[in-house]
């Protein structure tokens, strides 16, 4: 199982997690992991902490991309259009863009649960992704 990008996702047996970081002196949560200082401009905070993100959300945004991206990223032959969504994630005070699984901009709505999963890319490795919630 090769990972699309390592130390901002695992995949266990207990499902698909992000992995962010919170910061020691403020509590602001990153994602990606943040290393170093903290992004909150009003915190001068330097010790992140590693911390598993929520994995459900809800929509904030959606879109879809209906062509295929340009060299040197792998797209697969015949091209078929990505969903992606922008998911709130409340309880950690984000928003996550992730590819959609198994849904169409058509299906998709603001403020739909959606959860965690997992999907392999066009050239193989595997990435986090949004399914619906239930």
């Amino acid at each position: 199982m090769t990972l699309a990008i390592d130390g901002w996702f695992t995949i266990g047996d207990d499902g698909t997690h992000l992995i962010g970081t919170r910061c020691a002196d403020c509590g602001t949560v990153s994602f990606p992991p943040q290393r170093g200082f903290c992004r909150n401009p009003h915190c001068s905070g330097e010790t992140q902490e590693e911390t598993r993100l929520p994995r459900q959300g809800t929509v904030w945004s959606y879109t879809n991309a209906c062509y295929a991206p340009p060299p040197p990223f792998a797209a697969a032959e015949p091209y078929t259009p990505v969903t992606l969504a922008a998911v709130e994630l409340a309880e950690a005070g984000i928003i996550v863009l992730g590819q959609v699984k198994d849904l169409t901009v058509d299906e998709l709505r603001v403020g739909m649960e959606l959860r965690l999963t997992h999907g392999p890319l066009a050239d193989g490795p595997l990435v986090w992704m949004w399914e619906a919630a239930g």
